[in-house]
């Protein structure tokens, strides 16, 4: 059985060692280690939980041990690279754990916090620096940090930043790197981008692949429950209040999902905090330091954000959403069961994502298998989420004021002749509010009428109508027309022409006609309008 005092390391990083509690290696760490102390390029695949952090870590401070020079000012002798913030902060938080006997600059670089103190601390120089591409790129440019010195380069979670879109970026430092240089690239998966980076980068490297991401740790109780989507969130909350349940991880596939889950736990009486990318610095470094110390036991994260946590006693991981990508439940589950621990992954699966739970499967070879434990659910069962239909959850309810024919024309009828009778009035009666006016000159207090009201008036008797028919002004007034003779106006005096004739007025029976040529009908004769 291998232990750190045989893969040659210094004596104060066994020390160091020895204290934190490690005793043994891990696979990749026995097969890397003696590799990079050697000044060999490795490209190693490993995924998240198999110790790949202290294998590249370890041998850049037996080198820094054995040598024992002051950093030089705007330059490092090591750099690595990590696609997120979180996993830039652990990394350097190990570094750190690793080389407390000795005395080690470390210097974080990551974009979403002011540049002036990483400025300052870059002046003075370091040792190793950990960084984001992005803050670092920036800080190359402006002069604040050269590369010229740095004889070690790691490349941690390369897929990760092949994902968010930082190989641009990658290469663009890599050009200010020395030729002569320790290129180690650690990735979960190889890609067909990551092979073309490896290779103009590297020379011959090593390649070391352990635990290949399509096959997650075996120390993981795997299951599935299938749930209906207004079922999840109580399914959630029945699983993290479970007795065996000490400290879980929630994934959510956006960060919008991750807030409501969060306070929906809240409200549930758990403790739980969120973390994701929309979050400041300062905010996610609390909600970190709030996991670890045990303040807060449940975090709910993104993919993104949940890179950079690192964390042995995670005892559950609950995915609420299934990942759109199979290899990132991979990772996923990977943050439980860690240095040798036990862990238990649940996924949440509604009926829409029965296809992302397949693909999950042929990744890993196998099926998950279903757990049909019973939650308090208010009486619901697995099997109906299987069994319902969810397209019929999202049809729209009809909107019965955008209904068209003669239903809703029937329904307005009905609708204005209830409410005129319920105010005391009758159809073919002109409508008077309480000042005494005409219906038309004012609206009612209660009610407004509508065209559908106007054109049911109409169709009253002759008689009745010569009695009610409201004057122009008054139509107006009603239905908002414009005034006699304004543009579109189709009242009597815009009928009648803008002539401003009045002798056009006769009937039928007289042969005359309207100013605008049109004949009026006999025994209707209107007022003349006025100029």
């Amino acid at each position: 059985m291998t232990n750190f005092s045989d893969l040659g390391l210094a004596e104060p990083i066994l020390h160091a060692l020895e204290t934190e509690g490690y005793a043994q290696p891990t696979p990749i760490q026995i097969e890397a280690i003696p590799v990079a102390m050697t000044g060999a390029d490795i490209l190693g695949i490993a995924q998240t939980g198999t110790g790949k952090t202290a294998s590249f870590v370890l041998p850049i401070l037996d080198k820094l041990a054995r040598n024992d020079r002051r950093p030089t000012p705007k330059a490092c002798e090591a750099l690595i690279l990590a696609p997120t913030r979180e996993l830039v902060a652990q990394i350097a938080e190990n570094i750190r754990k690793y080389s407390r006997n000795m005395r080690v600059s470390v210097t974080i670089v990551v974009g979403g916090v002011k540049p002036s103190p990483q400025i300052r601390k870059l002046a003075s120089g370091s040792h190793i620096v950990v960084a984001t591409p992005g803050r670092l790129l920036d800080h190359i440019n402006n002069g604040h940090l050269t590369l010229g010195r740095t004889k070690m380069v790691v490349l941690d979670e390369a897929d990760h930043m092949l994902d968010l879109g930082f190989i641009p970026d990658i290469r663009r430092i890599m050009k200010h790197l020395p030729k002569e240089r320790q290129t180690s690239l650690m990735s979960a998966t190889m890609p067909k981008p990551i092979r073309i980076l490896a290779k103009d980068f590297q020379r011959n490297p090593t390649e070391i692949a352990v635990a290949t991401v399509s096959r997650p740790i075996e120390r993981i109780e795997q299951s599935v429950r299938h749930v209906h989507r207004d079922a999840k969130r109580h399914a959630l909350t029945a699983i993290l209040k479970g007795a065996e349940v000490d400290r879980a991880i929630v994934f959510t596939r956006t960060k919008r999902g991750a807030d409501r889950v969060s306070q929906h736990l809240q409200k549930a009486g758990l403790m739980a905090a969120a973390i994701h990318g929309n979050k400041s610095q300062s905010q996610r470094v609390k909600a970190l330091q709030s996991f670890k110390s045990g303040e807060t036991s449940i975090m709910v994260a993104t993919d993104i954000a949940a890179r950079g946590i690192d964390i042995d006693d995670v005892s559950h991981v609950v995915n609420f959403e299934l990942p759109e990508v199979p290899e990132a439940y991979v990772h996923r589950i990977g943050r439980t069961a860690r240095a040798g621990r036990t862990g238990t992954a649940v996924s949440l699966c509604e009926p829409s994502e029965v296809k992302l739970l397949r693909g999950i499967e042929r990744l890993i070879g196998n099926n998950l298998p279903t757990d049909d434990s019973e939650m308090d659910l208010e009486g619901f069962s697995p099997m109906d989420a299987i069994l319902s239909d969810a397209p019929q959850d999202d049809r729209r309810k009809s909107n019965p004021r955008k209904r068209r024919g003669a239903s809703a024309q029937n329904d307005n009828q009905a609708d204005s002749q209830g409410r005129r009778q319920a105010d005391g009035r009758r159809d073919g009666k002109p409508k008077v509010n309480s000042r005494g006016k005409a219906n038309g000159q004012a609206k009612s207090a209660d009610r407004q009428w509508s065209p559908m009201e106007a054109s049911a008036s109409s169709g009253a008797s002759a008689q009745e109508g010569k009695a009610a028919r409201p004057t122009n002004g008054q139509k107006r007034k009603r239905f908002g027309d414009k005034p006699a003779g304004a543009s579109g106006s189709r009242s009597n005096g815009a009928r009648m022409g803008a002539s401003g004739k009045q002798g056009a007025g006769r009937d039928f029976n007289g042969g005359a006609k309207s100013g605008n040529g049109r004949r009026r009908r006999s025994g209707s004769a209107r007022p003349a309008a006025t100029a």
